[in-house]
This record gives structure tokens, C-alpha cells and sequence, in this order.
């Protein structure tokens, strides 16, 4: 099963690591048109132990897929680059209501 990414909902507290302030994702399985929210470790698991997919479709029409990572303090969370270097377009999503 694949899930699109709509949109982010984020912690108002100050994080060493950006990818922590996501509480939580907006998804939509638009293969059968479910909508849905989970947690940011919940997605993890998904995607690195069930094989999951979620990915994220830019202002151009570019499929981006999300990759499971885990922070040096052992936090969770999922991202669309490999290096930090580049901009994630998980941060260009809109803040979920």
C-alpha cells in the first residue's frame, strides 16, 4: 500500500533536529481514497518494517519517496533526502490544521 503525503503537523517546541517537531503526517490512500493522520514514529515503522511507502508530489508533478531515518538520541522520523544538505521538501508541505 502507498500513501500520498499532504501535509505536516508540527510541535511549537524548539528541537536540535527539525524532523522532530513533526508530530505527525495527513496522508491519503488515493488508490482507494482514504484519508488518514499518523504519527511521526508510527509512519516509521510502517515504512521500515511493512513495507509501507508514503512519498510526497511536488508543485511540478515529481514523486518523492519517503526514506526511514533515526536521530543520534534514537528519535524516529521519516525524510525525502538522503544528505541533510539538501532541502527536504517534507518542510514545503502545508501545516496541517
Amino acid at each position: 500500500m502507498a500513501v500520498r503525503i499532504l501535509c505536516i503537523k508540527t510541535d511549537a517546541g524548539l528541537h536540535e533536529n527539525p524532523y522532530i517537531a513533526i508530530d505527525s503526517l495527513e496522508w491519503v490512500n488515493e488508490r482507494i481514497n482514504v484519508k488518514g493522520m499518523t504519527e511521526r514514529a508510527k509512519l516509521y515503522d510502517w515504512i521500515k518494517n511493512s513495507e509501507g511507502e508514503a512519498y510526497i508530489i511536488d508543485e511540478y508533478g515529481n514523486k518523492t519517496t519517503l526514506i526511514p531515518a533515526v536521530c543520534p538520541k534514537g528519535n524516529k522520523y521519516v525524510k525525502t533526502v538522503k544528505d541533510e544538505s539538501e532541502q527536504d521538501q517534507l518542510f514545503a508541505l502545508p501545516e496541517s490544521a
